[in-house]
C-alpha cells in the first residue's frame, strides 16, 4: 500500500495554528474527523495520547509521527500537518517540530500503520525530501513529493548497489543491562541512515531478544558480533563474521556496517577453529572476552550470595539466630563457595566450548580447597583465573591431538576422551602449582591488609576512579572483580570503594542536569531524572548516553568524583560485605550508624564534585 493511498488532499493541513503539543494533536485529529475517517473522535484522540504517554513520537529533525490503532477509526488514513513556526512536541532531540504525520489505523488493519510508519520514518531521514514538504505550496505539491519519493525508493530497490544485501548483528555485554541495547540501537539507527537492511539480536540479562533465524543467517552477507562475553558462533559457520568489543558498535557503527556490506571479514569456521581473526580482534580482546564470560556468569553467585551473607550478619550470625545461620549457609557455604569454580569453568568454556567447562570447574575447585599452612582459602581468584585459562587451552590442545582419530570414534571424544584427559591434565597441574599460587595470593592480601594512611587512600582513589573510566566496560569490570576477589579473601573495604565509585557517575549526571539545565537538551534532562535511581542502585551504565554524546567533558568529570569517593571510603575505613545493591545495602555497612553516614557522605561528595566539574566544562546549549 502506498502512503498516498492513505494520505489525501482532505487530510492535509498546510497552515497549522497550534502552538503546543496538545493543540497540534487536537488539530490533526480534527482534520481526520472532518474528512470522515473516524468513528469516534474522542476515543481516537485518547488512543493517540495514550501512545504519547509511552514515549514521544517526535522523532527529531523537526518531525513527529503520532499514531494509533483503534476501533475508533472508520477508514485507515494519514493526516499531514505543517507548522511554519514549529512548536515544542517533546521531540527526542529537544528541537521544535514543524512536520506532522498522524497515522490512524483500524483494528483490522493488519499492522498497516506500523509498516507505513516504518516507510515514513525512512523517507523523512532524507533532508531533500523534508525540504520539499516544507516548501510545498499546495496539497497537490505534498502528494506529488511523496509519490516521487516512493517511486525513487522503488527504483533504487531494483538497482543493485552496496546496500542491497542484509547485515545481521549480535550484541552482548557481561551484565546485559546497558551496553547490549545501546550497541543494538546505534547499529540499527546508523543502518537506517545508510540505507542498509539490518537485524540485531540482543543477548541481554533477560535472555535473547530478536533471535536470528536460520533463514536470516542464510540470506545474510555478513554478521557483526559486538560482544564482550561468549556468543554461540556455530550458527554462523561459513559466513563472514566481524568480531569486535561491544563498545565499538556504539562508537564506530558506520565502519562496522560498511565492512559487513562489503564482506570485509574472515569466514567463520565452526568446530573450534577459525581463519585468521579480523583486524579488530587481537589477543588482548580475546583474553578479556574469556575473562568476562567467567565474570558475567559468576555475578549471580556474587550478588545473591554476598547480599545473603551480609543480611545474615545484620541478623547476628554469631548468635543462635537460626534464620541468620541459614542465610549464611546459603550465601557463604553454597553460593560464595562456588564463585571461583564457576569463574574458572566459564572462562574455560569460552575458550574451548563445552568440553572446557568440566576441567575448568575442577581446576577452580582445587584452587580453593587445596590450602597451605597459614592460608584458609587456597589460591582464591588468582588460582581460579589460572585454572580457567589452563583448562581452556589444555582442552583445545587435547582436541587438536585427537583430530587424527578415526571418524568412528568421534562420538567417544566428547563423552570420554575430552573430559577424562582434560580433567586429569588440569587437575594434576593445579595440584602441583596451587601451593605456590596460594602463597602468592596470601602475600598479596596480607600486603593490602597492612596498608594504611596515604597508601590506602591512593588505592581507594584508583579503584573508585577505574569504576568511572568506561561505565561498565573492561576497566570498570577489572576494578569490580578486584573488589570481589578482596571480598572473597575477607577484606570488605575494596568492594565498598568499588560500589561507591560506581554509584557516583549516574548520580552526578542527575545532579548536573538538575542544576545546570542550560547545559543540557530537554531529552538529556529527562534522562538525568532516570539517572538518579540507576545510580542509587549501582547501575553505572546509566551515564553511558551522556558519556557517548560528550566523552571529552563527561568522562574526566565522572572519574574525578568517583576517585574522590573511593579515596574517602578507604580513609573512613568503610567495610561492606554486600557486593551489589547500592543504597539498598547501605544499612549493612560494618561499624554502625556513623559508618553508614560516612559512606553516604563519600558518595554524595563525589557526586557533587563530578556534577560541578561537568557543569563547568559543558557549554550552554545555545552557545554550543
Amino acid at each position: 500500500m502506498k502512503i498516498t493511498d492513505l494520505l489525501t488532499k482532505d487530510t492535509i493541513l498546510l497552515q497549522m495554528s497550534a502552538a503546543s503539543k496538545p493543540e497540534a494533536i487536537d488539530e490533526l485529529v480534527g482534520k481526520l474527523d472532518a474528512a470522515g475517517k473516524l468513528k469516534d473522535r474522542d476515543a481516537f484522540k485518547k488512543a493517540i495520547n495514550d501512545r504519547e504517554e509511552q514515549s514521544t513520537t517526535g522523532i527529531g529533525e523537526g518531525i513527529a509521527i503520532p499514531h494509533a490503532k483503534t476501533s475508533a477509526v472508520q477508514t485507515p488514513a494519514i493526516a499531514f500537518g505543517r507548522s511554519q513556526k514549529g512548536l515544542d512536541y517533546e521531540s527526542l532531540d529537544g528541537q521544535p517540530t514543524n512536520l506532522f504525520f498522524m497515522i490512524a489505523a483500524s483494528e483490522g488493519a493488519n499492522n498497516t500503520h506500523l509498516e507505513t510508519l516504518s516507510r515514513l520514518s525512512s523517507f523523512l531521514m532524507d533532508t531533500k525530501f523534508r525540504e520539499q514538504l516544507e516548501a510545498a505550496k499546495t496539497e497537490e505539491d505534498v502528494i506529488e513529493a511523496i509519490n516521487a519519493k516512493e517511486a525513487e525508493e522503488e527504483d533504487e530497490s531494483d538497482t543493485p548497489d552496496q546496500h542491497t544485501g542484509k547485515v545481521l548483528a549480535v550484541t552482548a555485554c557481561p551484565t546485559g543491562i546497558a551496553h547490549t541495547f545501546m550497541a543494538a540501537d546505534k547499529l540499527k539507527a546508523t543502518a537506517k541512515e545508510m540505507g542498509v537492511n539490518i537485524k540485531v539480536q540482543t543477548n541481554g540479562s533477560g535472555g535473547v531478544k530478536n533471535r536470528l533465524t536460520d533463514e536470516d543467517i542464510t540470506e545474510a552477507d555478513a554478521i557483526i558480533v559486538a560482544a564482550d562475553t561468549k556468543v554461540d558462533m556455530e550458527p554462523f559457520n561459513g559466513k563472514p563474521v566481524i568480531e569486535v568489543p561491544v563498545a565499538k558498535a556504539i562508537h564506530e557503527p558506520e565502519e562496522l556496517i560498511n565492512k559487513a556490506v562489503n564482506k570485509d571479514a574472515p569466514v567463520y569456521q565452526g568446530g573450534g577453529s577459525k581463519k585468521e581473526a579480523s583486524e579488530e580482534k587481537d589477543q588482548r580482546t580475546g583474553f578479556y572476552k574469556h575473562l568476562m564470560n567467567g565474570v558475567s556468569n559468576m555475578l549471580p553467585f556474587v550478588v545473591g550470595g554476598g547480599i545473603l551473607i551480609a543480611i545474615s550478619f545484620f541478623f547476628g550470625i554469631e548468635s543462635d539466630n537460626q534464620f541468620a545461620q541459614m542465610l549464611g549457609t546459603i550465601g557463604g557455604d553454597a553460593a560464595f563457595f562456588l564463585l571461583v569454580p564457576v569463574l574458572a569453568g566459564f572462562i574455560a568454556m569460552s575458550i574451548a566450548d563445552r568440553p572446557g567447562f568440566a576441567p575448568g570447574m575442577i581446576g577452580g575447585f582445587i584452587a580453593i580447597t587445596q590450602t597451605v599452612e597459614g592460608a584458609d582459602n587456597g589460591s582464591g581468584f588468582l588460582g581460579g583465573l589460572i585454572a580457567g585459562f589452563l583448562a581452556g587451552y589444555l582442552t583445545l590442545l587435547i582436541k587438536k591431538w585427537l583430530e587424527g582419530l578415526p571418524a568412528i570414534l568421534d562420538g567417544m571424544k566428547t563423552v570420554l576422551f575430552y573430559p577424562v584427559l582434560a580433567i586429569f591434565g588440569t587437575g594434576m597441574i593445579m595440584l602441583l602449582i596451587n601451593p605456590a599460587l596460594t602463597s602468592v595470593y596470601t602475600w598479596l592480601f596480607d600486603l593490602l591488609e597492612s596498608m594504611s594512611g596515604s597508601n590506602l587512600a591512593l588505592l581507594g582513589l584508583i579503584v573508585g576512579g577505574m569504576m568511572a573510566v568506561d561505565m561498565g566496560g573492561p576497566v570498570n569490570k577489572a576494578a569490580y572483580t578486584f573488589g570481589i576477589a578482596a571480598l572473597d579473601a575477607g577484606n570488605y573495604t575494596f568492594i565498598a570503594a568499588a560500589m561507591a565509585g560506581g554509584m557516583v557517575p549516574p548520580l552526578a549526571m542527575g545532579l548536573a542536569t538538575t542544576f545546570f539545565k542550560n547545559k543540557f537538551t530537554k531529552q538529556e534532562r529527562e534522562a538525568g531524572k532516570a539517572a538518579y535511581p540507576l545510580g542509587a542502585f549501582f547501575i553505572t551504565e546509566g551515564v553511558i548516553p551522556f558519556a557517548a554524546a560528550d566523552p571529552a567533558r563527561v568522562i574526566p568529570s565522572m572519574v574525578a568524583g568517583s576517585a574522590l569517593t573511593g579515596m574517602l571510603t578507604m580513609l573512613f575505613g568503610i567495610g561492606l560485605r554486600a557486593p551489589h545493591g547500592g543504597v539498598i545495602v547501605t544499612p549493612l555497612v560494618e561499624g554502625g550508624f556513623m559508618q553508614i553516614v560516612l559512606y553516604l557522605v563519600a558518595i554524595i561528595a563525589g557526586s557533587i564534585l563530578s556534577a560541578i566539574i561537568v557543569g563547568f566544562l559543558k557549554k550552554d546549549i545555545e552557545k554550543a
